[in-house]
């Protein structure tokens, strides 16, 4: 694996398969999410995301360094750092929070159009937000597919999280970006990442991912790294 898309993985995913399409146990979700920090792959694995509604649910012994409280919509009383789903990013910057966009979804209607997605993110950069993606990023390269897990489940365009996290870094381009369905047009080496005729360093990556594009979530952690080695890039 090339420097650069280590750099771009590093606790990228949270793992949400609480959350539909998955929806698993609790049980479940937890021993997953055991099994994900052991294995190859850890490196790309970032908090275990619950429901504000649901936390009194996990076990005691679970680590609270990486838990993830999701749910948060009210900016008043929200805890410093908490990523809040509101369109009001000024409140948002006021308030030294950080935002949260959805991506996607069960039903074709619950993804965002590119232009929303793009507007989203531009306005983040310019007031000084960090921000956070859920929802409907399961693969790395925008792309048509179904949209569950089960055999008559429906398909839509689907984002994905390598046009997300690349558009955060290029954002004069973003619609661009989160348009493209070419994998082969996102080359990562040691030194960093070039989409078609931009270029950025490694070094650029890491601040992107330490203080504005910090993570996304996701019902499977398997799905995205599975779909990287189909792409050969892992």
């Amino acid at each position: 694996m090339k420097h650069s898309l280590r750099v771009l993985l590093e606790h990228l995913i949270d793992y949400a398969g609480l959350f539909p399409p998955a929806a698993l146990s609790m049980e479940d979700a937890v021993r997953n999410y055991a099994r994900y920090r052991e294995g190859e792959h850890a490196f790309a694995l970032g908090k275990f995301v619950v429901p504000a509604a649901r936390a009194h649910e996990v076990p005691s012994n679970f680590p609270l360094s990486i838990l993830g409280i999701d749910e948060v919509k009210e900016i008043e009383g929200a805890a410093p750092g908490a990523f809040v789903e509101s369109t009001d990013l000024d409140a948002i910057a006021r308030a030294g929070l950080r935002a949260k966009i959805r991506t996607g979804g069960v039903t074709p209607d619950a993804f965002p159009s590119t232009e929303s997605v793009a507007q989203f993110i531009r306005a983040c950069k310019e007031k000084g937000i960090a921000f956070k993606a859920t929802a409907g990023l399961h693969h790395p390269v925008r792309c048509v597919k179904p949209l569950t897990y089960e055999p008559d489940a429906p398909t839509g365009t689907m984002h994905g999280f390598l046009n997300v996290f690349l558009a955060a870094l290029f954002v004069d381009d973003t619609e661009e970006i989160l348009r493209e369905t070419d994998p082969r047009a996102f080359v990562f080496t040691d030194e960093g990442v070039r989409w078609r005729d931009h270029f950025a360093s490694t070094d650029e990556i890491a601040r992107m991912r330490r203080d504005f594009a910090m993570s996304f979530g996701s019902c499977s952690f398997e799905e995205p790294i599975e779909d990287l080695k189909e792409l050969r890039f892992l």
